[in-house]
Protein backbone atom coordinates (compact mmCIF):
# COMPACT_ATOMS: atom_id res chain seq x y z
CA UNK A 1 0.00 0.00 0.00
CA UNK A 2 1.21 3.37 -0.54
CA UNK A 3 2.40 6.01 2.19
CA UNK A 4 0.62 9.40 2.50
CA UNK A 5 1.69 11.61 -0.25
CA UNK A 6 3.35 14.00 1.73
CA UNK A 7 6.12 11.25 2.38
CA UNK A 8 7.08 11.96 -1.58
CA UNK A 9 7.47 15.32 -1.39
CA UNK A 10 11.23 15.74 -0.64
CA UNK A 11 13.86 18.29 -2.05
CA UNK A 12 15.26 15.85 -4.66
CA UNK A 13 18.37 16.82 -3.96
CA UNK A 14 17.76 15.72 -0.09
CA UNK A 15 18.90 19.46 1.07
CA UNK A 16 17.23 20.35 4.31
CA UNK A 17 15.51 23.56 4.99
CA UNK A 18 15.05 25.65 8.14
CA UNK A 19 11.66 26.49 8.51
CA UNK A 20 9.60 28.80 10.68
CA UNK A 21 6.10 27.86 11.14
CA UNK A 22 3.08 29.75 12.54
CA UNK A 23 1.06 27.32 14.81
CA UNK A 24 -1.72 27.47 17.29
CA UNK A 25 -3.52 24.85 19.67
CA UNK A 26 -6.19 24.16 22.83
CA UNK A 27 -4.42 24.44 25.56
CA UNK A 28 -6.93 22.59 27.35
CA UNK A 29 -5.65 19.35 27.22
CA UNK A 30 -1.62 20.16 27.16
CA UNK A 31 0.57 20.52 30.34
CA UNK A 32 1.76 23.62 28.36
CA UNK A 33 4.75 23.62 26.11
CA UNK A 34 7.58 22.24 27.66
CA UNK A 35 8.07 18.64 27.84
CA UNK A 36 7.19 17.33 31.12
CA UNK A 37 7.99 13.58 32.41
CA UNK A 38 4.62 11.72 32.42
CA UNK A 39 2.89 14.74 31.01
CA UNK A 40 1.30 15.33 27.73
CA UNK A 41 2.72 18.81 26.40
CA UNK A 42 3.03 21.02 23.18
CA UNK A 43 7.06 20.20 22.72
CA UNK A 44 6.72 16.38 23.57
CA UNK A 45 3.69 16.19 20.90
CA UNK A 46 5.07 17.84 18.31
CA UNK A 47 8.53 16.32 18.75
CA UNK A 48 6.92 12.31 18.93
CA UNK A 49 4.98 13.70 15.76
CA UNK A 50 8.46 14.62 14.01
CA UNK A 51 9.42 11.43 13.60
CA UNK A 52 6.36 9.38 13.25
CA UNK A 53 5.14 11.67 10.12
CA UNK A 54 8.58 11.18 8.60
CA UNK A 55 9.48 14.87 9.25
CA UNK A 56 12.78 14.55 10.40
CA UNK A 57 14.96 11.34 10.71
CA UNK A 58 14.83 11.80 14.36
CA UNK A 59 13.88 14.85 16.91
CA UNK A 60 17.23 15.95 17.65
CA UNK A 61 17.81 16.53 13.91
CA UNK A 62 15.25 18.47 13.43
CA UNK A 63 16.01 20.97 15.77
CA UNK A 64 12.64 21.80 17.45
CA UNK A 65 12.62 25.52 18.88
CA UNK A 66 9.60 27.71 19.80
CA UNK A 67 8.97 31.63 20.04
CA UNK A 68 6.87 31.31 23.45
CA UNK A 69 6.73 28.54 25.65
CA UNK A 70 2.87 28.83 27.61
CA UNK A 71 1.93 27.41 30.81
CA UNK A 72 -0.27 24.79 31.41
CA UNK A 73 -4.13 26.11 30.12
CA UNK A 74 -2.72 28.82 28.02
CA UNK A 75 -3.97 28.40 24.41
CA UNK A 76 -1.60 29.78 21.29
CA UNK A 77 -3.33 31.13 17.93
CA UNK A 78 -0.02 32.58 16.40
CA UNK A 79 2.84 30.99 18.01
CA UNK A 80 6.21 30.36 16.13
CA UNK A 81 8.85 27.30 15.93
CA UNK A 82 11.54 26.96 13.59
CA UNK A 83 12.14 22.83 12.31
CA UNK A 84 14.57 21.49 10.07
CA UNK A 85 12.81 18.88 7.55
CA UNK A 86 14.17 17.80 3.76
CA UNK A 87 10.04 18.13 2.88
CA UNK A 88 8.36 20.82 0.86
CA UNK A 89 6.47 23.39 2.78
CA UNK A 90 3.01 22.02 1.35
CA UNK A 91 4.16 18.87 2.28
CA UNK A 92 5.27 19.88 5.74
CA UNK A 93 2.24 21.93 6.71
CA UNK A 94 0.17 19.01 6.26
CA UNK A 95 2.34 16.69 7.96
CA UNK A 96 2.60 18.58 10.84
CA UNK A 97 -1.41 18.96 11.14
CA UNK A 98 -1.33 15.71 10.49
CA UNK A 99 0.43 15.43 14.29
CA UNK A 100 -2.41 15.87 16.68
CA UNK A 101 -6.03 17.42 16.26
CA UNK A 102 -5.78 20.13 18.80
CA UNK A 103 -2.61 21.58 17.04
CA UNK A 104 -3.01 23.56 13.82
CA UNK A 105 0.26 25.07 11.44
CA UNK A 106 -1.14 27.71 9.61
CA UNK A 107 1.98 28.98 7.74
CA UNK A 108 5.73 28.49 6.72
CA UNK A 109 8.24 30.42 5.54
CA UNK A 110 11.97 29.38 4.68
CA UNK A 111 14.35 31.04 7.20
CA UNK A 112 18.32 30.66 7.32
CA UNK A 113 20.44 28.28 9.97
CA UNK A 114 21.14 31.27 11.79
CA UNK A 115 17.18 32.18 12.45
CA UNK A 116 16.87 32.86 16.30
CA UNK A 117 12.75 31.93 16.96
CA UNK A 118 13.18 33.33 20.27
CA UNK A 119 14.07 37.03 18.60
CA UNK A 120 10.39 38.05 17.66
CA UNK A 121 9.16 41.52 16.86
CA UNK A 122 6.94 41.42 18.84
CA UNK A 123 4.33 39.41 20.64
CA UNK A 124 0.78 39.69 21.56
CA UNK A 125 -1.41 38.36 23.52
CA UNK A 126 -5.39 38.34 24.87
CA UNK A 127 -7.07 37.96 28.17
CA UNK A 128 -10.73 36.95 28.03
CA UNK A 129 -12.38 38.79 30.95
CA UNK A 130 -15.52 37.24 31.70
CA UNK A 131 -18.52 38.79 33.41
CA UNK A 132 -20.82 41.73 33.76
CA UNK A 133 -20.40 44.75 36.34
CA UNK A 134 -16.76 45.14 35.06
CA UNK A 135 -16.02 49.31 35.07
CA UNK A 136 -14.25 49.36 31.32
CA UNK A 137 -13.32 53.52 32.37
CA UNK A 138 -11.34 51.86 35.27
CA UNK A 139 -9.79 49.00 33.38
CA UNK A 140 -7.96 51.20 30.78
CA UNK A 141 -7.62 54.01 33.08
CA UNK A 142 -5.37 51.26 34.74
CA UNK A 143 -4.16 49.82 31.24
CA UNK A 144 -2.89 52.89 30.15
CA UNK A 145 -0.26 53.26 32.81
CA UNK A 146 1.58 50.26 30.98
CA UNK A 147 2.94 52.08 28.30
CA UNK A 148 6.62 52.22 28.61
CA UNK A 149 8.90 50.37 30.78
CA UNK A 150 7.70 48.20 33.63
CA UNK A 151 9.36 46.66 35.85
CA UNK A 152 8.66 43.09 36.21
CA UNK A 153 9.20 42.31 39.60
CA UNK A 154 5.62 42.74 40.60
CA UNK A 155 4.04 41.15 37.66
CA UNK A 156 6.14 38.15 36.81
CA UNK A 157 9.28 35.94 37.44
CA UNK A 158 11.76 34.30 35.42
CA UNK A 159 14.01 37.30 33.47
CA UNK A 160 17.36 36.00 32.68
CA UNK A 161 20.49 36.27 34.12
CA UNK A 162 22.57 40.02 33.20
CA UNK A 163 19.03 41.23 31.62
CA UNK A 164 17.39 43.14 34.11
CA UNK A 165 13.56 43.01 35.49
CA UNK A 166 12.52 45.53 32.95
CA UNK A 167 10.79 44.94 30.31
CA UNK A 168 9.12 47.61 27.25
CA UNK A 169 5.48 47.33 27.13
CA UNK A 170 3.93 48.91 24.03
CA UNK A 171 0.21 48.94 24.95
CA UNK A 172 -2.16 47.36 26.95
CA UNK A 173 -5.33 48.01 25.38
CA UNK A 174 -9.14 46.99 27.33
CA UNK A 175 -12.40 47.10 24.94
CA UNK A 176 -15.26 45.83 25.92
CA UNK A 177 -16.73 42.64 23.84
CA UNK A 178 -19.78 40.63 24.48
CA UNK A 179 -20.21 38.98 27.28
CA UNK A 180 -17.13 40.94 29.20
CA UNK A 181 -14.05 42.39 28.44
CA UNK A 182 -10.69 41.85 25.89
CA UNK A 183 -7.49 42.47 27.36
CA UNK A 184 -4.60 42.59 24.69
CA UNK A 185 -0.95 43.09 25.48
CA UNK A 186 1.56 43.82 23.08
CA UNK A 187 5.35 44.38 23.89
CA UNK A 188 8.74 42.26 22.46
CA UNK A 189 8.93 39.87 25.15
CA UNK A 190 7.48 38.73 28.58
CA UNK A 191 8.50 37.70 31.61
CA UNK A 192 6.86 34.39 33.12
CA UNK A 193 3.06 35.36 34.05
CA UNK A 194 3.23 38.59 33.22
CA UNK A 195 0.13 38.77 31.67
CA UNK A 196 -1.75 37.62 33.84
CA UNK A 197 -0.69 39.11 36.93
CA UNK A 198 -0.93 42.72 34.65
CA UNK A 199 -4.37 41.20 34.31
CA UNK A 200 -4.62 40.78 38.16
CA UNK A 201 -3.38 44.29 39.07
CA UNK A 202 -6.53 45.68 36.46
CA UNK A 203 -8.52 43.67 38.20
CA UNK A 204 -7.70 45.12 41.50
CA UNK A 205 -7.37 48.34 40.63
CA UNK A 206 -11.26 47.76 39.14
CA UNK A 207 -12.66 46.55 43.00
CA UNK A 208 -10.64 49.37 44.78
CA UNK A 209 -8.03 47.38 45.96
CA UNK A 210 -5.43 48.81 44.14
CA UNK A 211 -4.59 52.72 43.71
CA UNK A 212 -3.09 54.19 40.40
CA UNK A 213 -0.26 55.59 42.64
CA UNK A 214 0.90 52.08 44.05
CA UNK A 215 0.15 50.82 40.84
CA UNK A 216 2.82 52.95 39.15
CA UNK A 217 4.94 52.42 42.07
CA UNK A 218 4.58 48.77 41.30
CA UNK A 219 5.55 49.68 37.69
CA UNK A 220 8.53 52.07 38.42
CA UNK A 221 9.46 49.44 40.82
CA UNK A 222 9.77 51.42 44.01
CA UNK A 223 6.70 48.98 45.55
CA UNK A 224 6.67 45.08 45.45
CA UNK A 225 3.20 44.14 44.56
CA UNK A 226 1.47 40.97 45.42
CA UNK A 227 -0.63 40.20 42.69
CA UNK A 228 -1.91 36.75 41.74
CA UNK A 229 -2.03 35.06 38.65
CA UNK A 230 -5.66 35.65 36.89
CA UNK A 231 -6.78 32.20 35.19
CA UNK A 232 -4.81 30.72 32.19
CA UNK A 233 -7.61 29.16 30.68
CA UNK A 234 -8.54 32.73 29.05
CA UNK A 235 -5.25 33.62 27.97
CA UNK A 236 -4.53 33.38 24.67
CA UNK A 237 -0.69 33.76 22.94
CA UNK A 238 -2.62 35.86 19.44
CA UNK A 239 0.36 36.64 17.67
CA UNK A 240 4.12 36.53 17.44
CA UNK A 241 5.12 38.86 14.78
CA UNK A 242 8.60 38.77 12.06
CA UNK A 243 10.29 40.84 9.69
CA UNK A 244 9.48 38.08 7.39
CA UNK A 245 6.62 37.42 4.84
CA UNK A 246 4.55 34.02 4.91
CA UNK A 247 5.16 32.40 1.99
CA UNK A 248 3.08 29.27 2.50
CA UNK A 249 -0.48 28.63 3.94
CA UNK A 250 -2.11 26.10 5.01
CA UNK A 251 -5.31 25.77 3.49
CA UNK A 252 -7.07 23.04 5.90
CA UNK A 253 -8.59 22.11 8.48
CA UNK A 254 -7.92 17.75 7.45
CA UNK A 255 -10.58 15.76 8.75
CA UNK A 256 -9.41 14.89 11.97
CA UNK A 257 -9.25 18.98 13.01
CA UNK A 258 -12.40 19.65 11.80
CA UNK A 259 -14.12 16.62 14.06
CA UNK A 260 -12.20 17.90 17.01
CA UNK A 261 -13.10 21.41 16.63
CA UNK A 262 -17.06 20.36 16.47
CA UNK A 263 -16.64 18.14 19.10
CA UNK A 264 -15.16 20.69 21.06
CA UNK A 265 -18.03 23.18 20.29
CA UNK A 266 -20.79 20.86 21.08
CA UNK A 267 -18.92 20.11 24.03
CA UNK A 268 -18.97 23.99 25.30
CA UNK A 269 -22.80 24.54 23.56
CA UNK A 270 -23.31 21.38 26.24
CA UNK A 271 -21.93 22.19 29.23
CA UNK A 272 -23.52 26.03 29.03
CA UNK A 273 -27.16 24.18 28.47
CA UNK A 274 -26.30 22.37 31.89
CA UNK A 275 -24.91 25.20 33.87
CA UNK A 276 -28.00 27.11 32.79
CA UNK A 277 -30.41 23.97 34.24
CA UNK A 278 -28.44 24.02 37.37
CA UNK A 279 -28.91 27.56 37.98
CA UNK A 280 -31.96 28.53 36.88
CA UNK A 281 -35.75 27.56 37.39
CA UNK A 282 -36.53 24.83 34.87
CA UNK A 283 -40.24 24.73 35.79
CA UNK A 284 -42.06 22.59 38.90
CA UNK A 285 -40.14 19.61 39.77
CA UNK A 286 -41.55 16.09 37.71
CA UNK A 287 -44.32 14.42 39.82
CA UNK A 288 -43.21 11.57 41.64
CA UNK A 289 -44.88 8.25 40.36
CA UNK A 290 -46.71 6.08 42.53
CA UNK A 291 -48.29 2.55 42.03
CA UNK A 292 -52.31 2.27 41.06
CA UNK A 293 -53.06 0.17 43.38
CA UNK A 294 -51.66 2.91 46.24
CA UNK A 295 -54.15 5.05 45.50
CA UNK A 296 -57.43 5.33 47.46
Amino acid sequence: MAGPPFLYERDPRGVTTRWLVRFGYDGTEFAGWARQPGLRTVEGTIRAGLVRAAIAPDAASARLEVASRTDRGVHARGNALAVTSDLRAEALLRALNGVSAEIWCTAAAPVPETFRVRRAVRRTYRYFEPGAGRNLARWQRAAARFAGSVDTRSFGRGAAPGVGSARTVESVDVTRIDGGLLVEVTAPSFVWGMVRKIVSALRQHDEGKLSLARLDAGIRGTERLSLPLAEPDRLVLWDVEYPIAWTHRWTGPNRRQDARRRAAGDALWARARMLEALAGDDGPPPVDRVRPDAIA
